[in-house]
């Protein structure tokens, strides 16, 4: 088993490197670069990703050379530059670094992220590093939670549905379940905030942000229900959009292994129904559910809250990508794109180790052979 982690982890290397190489040219080649955007604002008609929580825009203040005036001759090589010296153009690009070759800019990158040195955002004058740390509790605590509270249900739910498959619980809970396909996360969000956040109805649960005004002066076990009161209606929006396809996926991975051969033979032993459901069958029929965990998480983590963060005005990485992207802080990009990649390729190695430790009788090794 040692052999095929260490395979793994050198495997990430070329997977990682060819993400980066294809994302670096797609985003070199999209129009609308940071000089773009510089220009856009400074000639008044750039537009912002969304509104900030509590602060500035996505777009931030403008570079120093960028609130300069314009000059007299046109730079033709981006878009917007009409009427400016050509030699302010120039300053923008040692600015952004764009006065280097496209491939020496990308493997001086990658070279200061084997340090994790992401450099500064374009325009937040913030390390990259300070805003992905500061964003990040927001993120996993929406992913954490929602994840383990998406497990807990649908696991049992789904073991219950297979084993009183057709009854009316089935059918019942069958209905709740197309109801959580049906729903987007964020339009359920939206009926949350209408009534329980002050919407139209009731008023029991705070809007915005993960904390009170305060917080750090409570005592720590208001700080506790501060925190869980903050965090409970975007946790719901986003359970309700993961119970449902986990708790068929349990279902169905229960009742493919119900009519298997060796669970005939152990009712045959004369074992209990009880014994045959979670010492034979449960083990095999969870092996794909649990062993998923670690990409479930990343996935809520990263990209699953996206809508939930805007909605609810949490600050957090999926708003922070969202904002970078449409805003072309090309540092923010890459950095979040290094780390997410970087952590899901680590999650699949994760999953595969929780195979084994689900289901001793799968070696990785074997396969190999």
């Amino acid at each position: 088993m040692l052999a095929y982690i260490v395979r793994r982890l050198l495997l990430i290397i070329p997977t990682l490197l060819g993400i980066m190489v294809i994302n670096f040219l797609i985003v070199q080649a999209a129009p609308g670069g940071p000089i773009e955007q510089t220009l856009a604002q400074l000639q008044g008609t750039g537009v912002d990703a969304t509104a900030r929580i509590g602060g500035t825009s996505g777009g931030g203040d403008l570079p120093p050379q960028a609130q300069q005036s314009g000059g007299e001759q046109a730079a033709g090589r981006y878009r917007g530059a009409q009427g400016l010296d050509p030699e302010f153009i120039r300053q923008l690009e040692r600015q952004f670094g764009f006065d280097k070759p496209l491939h020496e800019r990308f493997f001086q990158m990658m070279t200061s992220y084997l340090t994790f040195d992401f450099g500064t955002s374009y325009f937040r004058d913030q390390r990259v590093i300070d805003l992905v740390i500061d964003k990040l509790p927001v993120s996993i605590s929406l992913g954490l939670w929602t994840t383990l509270i998406t497990y807990l249900i649908s696991i049992p739910l789904g073991v219950r549905k297979a084993v009183r498959d057709g009854s009316k619980f089935d059918i019942w809970t069958s209905g709740v379940v197309i109801v959580g396909y049906a729903i987007p996360s964020f339009l359920f969000a939206v009926l949350l905030i209408v009534l329980f956040a002050g919407g139209r109805y009731l008023d029991w649960f705070p809007l915005r942000g993960l904390t009170s005004e305060g917080w750090d002066l409570m005592p720590w076990w208001q700080q506790v229900l501060d925190y869980f009161w903050h965090i409970t209606l975007p946790v719901l929006a986003l359970v309700i959009g993961g119970f449902a396809g986990l708790t068929m996926l349990t279902k169905n991975s229960f009742m493919e292994e119900v009519n298997k051969q060796y669970v005939i033979t152990a009712r045959a032993k004369g074992l209990n129904e009880r014994r045959v459901l979670y010492g034979h069958i449960f083990r095999n029929a969870m092996l794909i559910v649990i062993a998923g965990f670690p990409g479930a998480f990343i996935g809520i983590l990263f990209t699953g809250s996206l809508l939930i963060e805007v909605i609810f005005s949490l600050d957090g990485l999926g708003l922070l990508g969202f904002e970078a992207a449409i805003n072309r802080d090309y540092p923010v990009m890459f950095a979040t794109l290094y780390i997410f990649t970087l952590l899901g390729l680590l999650m699949n190695l994760i999953g595969d180790l929780t195979y084994v430790a689900v289901d001793p009788r799968i070696d990785f090794e074997a396969r190999r052979t």
